[in-house]
């Protein structure tokens, strides 16, 4: 149960497409393609006209005021999720007036790396594409296919690993007042949208976070609403849509009976608002 009396929003945000998921590989250090830079430029304008902006609609008039609101900015310590930053501006909210009547001087989006919010490590798998995986080491594939949510790569992390480093940043979330933009990886994000929009752990590694969209997420009293905003289309793309994350279909948990032909036609998101929140039995991570 949320007993924040204010309201609060955060928003998540995969990196823009990088040098390895136009190729498919997994993990390592790349920095960003054309189209990723393209939506770093994008995102850049959405954290400044939306995430850092207050609107007020007059009631009488109908008229729109809008003024800077403070916000905040985490990123992974990762080259692909600093570089998708880089655009953001770091204006100053001078004498910025808060509720208590206190005044201060505030810099917008001052970005904060955390290793906590850096993306699953695949050990031994870093680097390699998941056919390659299947190539090299055919029983760990078929090991992750069996449990995604437990399996950890040899030298490297589980999902169930990567919940006990997440812990520091959802007490954050959670005390935070000001906006959050999060830029991170699909599967810190698969981690920290469960979490909040009441999903059951073991589905959250199937969550879809597609690249050049940003979730926004708004905790309420018995749930969280959410909301996307796609900046990059498809089409808009300036080379292959690939997000590097294109995993055999047996990846998918199926259910019982269901031949794996029909696996293919099911979303992979897995969207529940805050009508579906168990708040007599919350998710644990």
């Amino acid at each position: 149960m949320n007993l924040h009396t204010l309201s609060r929003v955060f928003y998540l945000s995969r990196h823009g497409q990088s040098e390895y998921n136009l190729v498919g590989k997994i993990g390592g250090d790349s920095g960003l393609t054309e189209a990723g830079r393209e939506y770093a430029r994008r995102l850049a304008v959405f954290a400044r006209d939306v995430i850092g902006m207050k609107v007020e609609i007059n009631e009488e008039t109908g008229e729109e005021k809008r003024t800077p609101r403070p916000a905040r900015l985490w990123t992974s310590t990762l080259r692909r999720t600093k570089e998708t930053a880089q655009f953001i501006s770091h204006e100053k909210i001078s004498q910025f007036k808060w509720d208590n009547g206190d005044e201060s001087e505030w810099i917008q989006f001052q970005g904060r790396a955390r290793r906590n919010l850096d993306e699953l490590y695949a050990g031994v798998c870093d680097g390699l594409t998941y056919k390659e995986i299947a190539v090299k080491f055919p029983e760990e594939f078929a090991r992750r296919q069996e449990d995604k949510l437990t399996y950890r790569y040899p030298r490297g992390e589980s999902y169930m690993d990567i919940t006990l480093r997440l812990e520091p940043i959802i007490l954050d979330i959670e005390r935070t007042r000001e906006p959050i933009l999060i830029i991170g990886h699909q599967g810190i994000h698969r981690l920290l949208y469960a979490y909040f929009m009441g999903l059951p752990r073991e589905k959250a590694p199937y969550v879809s976070i597609p690249l050049n969209t940003v979730i926004e997420l708004t905790p309420t009293a018995y749930g969280c609403e959410e909301k996307r905003h796609l900046l990059l289309s498809k089409e808009e793309m300036m080379n292959d849509w690939s997000d590097g994350q294109d995993e055999p279909i047996t990846s998918m948990p199926l259910k019982q009976d269901e031949p794996v032909e029909a696996a293919t036609r099911r979303p992979t998101g897995i969207r529940l608002h805050a009508d579906s929140f168990d708040v007599m039995n919350p998710p644990s991570f």
